[in-house]
């Protein structure tokens, strides 16, 4: 039950200490690099939000993030559901709209957003999520080599890396739980799991054919 970006992080730090006590018993090179994070929480349970709000909401997302764009699904879950200000099938509709639209996972934000406060609220969680990635290459571009020579900090993304897929895996399930709910559900995940690992289809095509067999199964079955 703890905070999926909590999780990340103290992974990250846990793995950067371990292993670089394990690889490195080297006491004279101090030239490490340890990020120090702010994060911001808060425990109010409101089910009105106004489009300010929604953009700090997805600015806090976009400067955390962190393994992969499918890891956003579990931080909007742990923001916006568990906070009562969307509901787990919107949640789960703005899953399908990504993955069906082009563009990055990160283009879900702006979908969640028109649900909850129309045009003005796409607007602020389009410009809250992405906003982090353009001010965090200006800032971090000067100590790349830094960053590069540091044992601790290679360590600490590897650690992070790792605890992502955990964070995805997290997901799965609770959407799974949400989503594979009749005959049908369970009949477009089989074929789904056939196409991508025995025929190893496009991705696309899958989700196309899943779109198509949702259409068509119920009038079957």
């Amino acid at each position: 039950g703890i905070n999926e970006i909590i999780a990340l992080i103290g992974v990250g730090i846990l793995g950067g200490l371990y292993f670089n006590l394990k690889n490195n018993t080297s006491t004279t090179n101090k030239k490490t690099f340890f990020p120090l994070l702010l994060i911001p929480t808060t425990t109010a349970a409101i089910t009105k939000i106004t489009s300010l709000k929604l953009f700090f909401i997805f600015l806090k997302v976009g400067a955390v993030l962190y393994g992969s764009g499918y890891v956003l699904f579990a931080y909007l879950d742990a923001e916006l559901v568990t906070k009562g200000y969307l509901t787990q099938q919107q949640l789960m509709d703005a899953v399908a709209a990504g993955q069906f639209t082009p563009g990055p996972v990160l283009s879900t934000a702006t979908f969640i957003g028109y649900q909850i406060n129309g045009i003005w609220g796409a607007l602020a969680a389009t410009t809250g999520i992405f906003l982090p990635s353009f001010l965090f290459v200006l800032l971090l571009n000067p100590i790349i080599p830094k960053l590069r020579a540091s044992k601790f900090f290679g360590h600490f993304l590897n650690a992070v890396n790792a605890s992502s897929i955990a964070v995805i895996a997290a997901v799965m399930i609770t959407m799974s739980i949400a989503s594979i709910t009749n005959l049908n559900a369970i009949i477009i995940l089989a074929v789904s799991l056939l196409l991508t690992f025995v025929v190893k289809l496009n991705v696309m095509l899958i989700i196309l054919i899943g779109a198509i067999l949702g259409f068509l199964l119920p009038m079957v079955i």
